[in-house]
């Protein structure tokens, strides 16, 4: 069996300390630029692999920083996590990725198996938590950023948007081409806490503005897709002609529920109007496209990596950065 390559070995091929190799594998400034290039080709070549757990005991860090997201399967949070990754490249930094699955309890399960991993930092998709979350953040004491919503009570820094005025804007803008009898499309409730905010604020703005009463229409456990829409869509039926206009949760339900109205025959926006939430690519190339929200997903990522530069620069002072999101009309509406 071949023997392990060590660090020792690829200091005897430069003609170094293996002090030295351990400066220059981490980018040490210290180290001449000519001999961390010297370092990094013979370890290459040697195919040695630096091991970070000496250093993460000695400095007492590790890293890392820890996110949860809802679903890597969402294309909006994989825009997010794209930005923060690519903000952070360079850094040093490495992300310990984990999925919710939209459970606030397998976020309280991942917190703790997270936390056992040392992170230098811990971002949240979203501002509500278990009890028993918020206490083990706080007792740990590191810097927290829950993003993707303006939660009234952070755990400490913050980065997103909000979802009430979001939807706010989207009714309105259905209201002023004349849409008033209103049905919200989206997953069943307990899950998907920001869709139940969007789904909240479309029957609050809808009251508002004099409109009727919004029916709500369960589309099925979280993460609801396209297939969700599609069969609410055809499980409607005739009682569609009931509403001139669907608001669904996100952008993939608005695609399912607009083909099923096309296999129907139903005129849209003619009969009705379909609105989506998020952005995603299949809004802008649905025929006809989707009226949608943008919520920037790709920026929130980016200011999230901003704020873990300013934490680890040493400022304490939590941050709160508004993302705003914006409405873009497209056909359906």
């Amino acid at each position: 069996m071949t023997a392990r390559v060590t660090m020792r070995d690829v200091a005897q091929a430069v003609g170094v300390s293996p002090m030295t190799v351990s400066r220059a594998l981490r980018d040490d400034k210290t180290v001449s630029e000519k001999t961390r290039s010297r370092v990094r080709a013979v370890a290459a070549e040697l195919g040695y692999v630096y091991d970070t757990t000496a250093q993460a005991f000695r400095t007492q860090k590790s890293g890392f920083v820890a996110v949860t997201l809802p679903s890597v399967n969402n294309a909006n949070f994989a825009d997010t996590f794209r930005g923060l990754s690519e903000a952070i490249a360079g850094s040093g930094m490495q992300i310990l990725l984990g999925a919710t699955n939209y459970r606030l309890e397998k976020e309280e399960e991942l917190v703790r198996q997270l936390l056992t991993r040392n992170p230098e930092a811990l971002v949240l998709t979203g501002g509500n938590h278990t009890d028993a979350t918020r206490s083990l953040i706080k007792a740990r004491g590191l810097p927290v950023i829950e993003m993707w919503d303006l939660p009234p009570d952070p755990l400490g820094h913050v980065v997103g948007f909000s979802n009430a005025d979001a939807m706010a804007t989207l009714v309105t803008h259905l209201a002023a081409s004349g849409r008033r009898r209103l049905a919200f499309v989206g997953a069943s409730e307990g899950a998907d806490l920001r869709g139940a905010e969007r789904r909240a604020s479309v029957v609050a703005t809808a009251q508002k503005l004099g409109l009727d009463d919004v029916a709500v229409i369960d589309a099925g456990p979280a993460p609801v897709s396209m297939r969700h829409g599609a069969a609410a869509v055809e499980r409607l039926g005739a009682r569609l002609s009931v509403f001139d206009a669907l608001v669904c949760v996100s952008d993939t339900v608005a695609f399912g529920a607009l083909s099923e109205c096309r296999r129907m025959g139903i005129d849209v926006p003619g009969q009705l109007a379909i609105t989506g939430f998020g952005h995603f690519d299949v809004a802008a190339v649905s025929d006809p496209r989707i009226t949608t929200v943008d919520v920037n997903a790709r920026l929130i990522g980016t200011e999230v990596a901003r704020v873990l530069e300013t934490v680890f620069s040493g400022a304490s002072a939590p941050l709160e950065i508004e993302v705003a999101a914006r409405l873009v009309p497209g056909e359906t509406s």
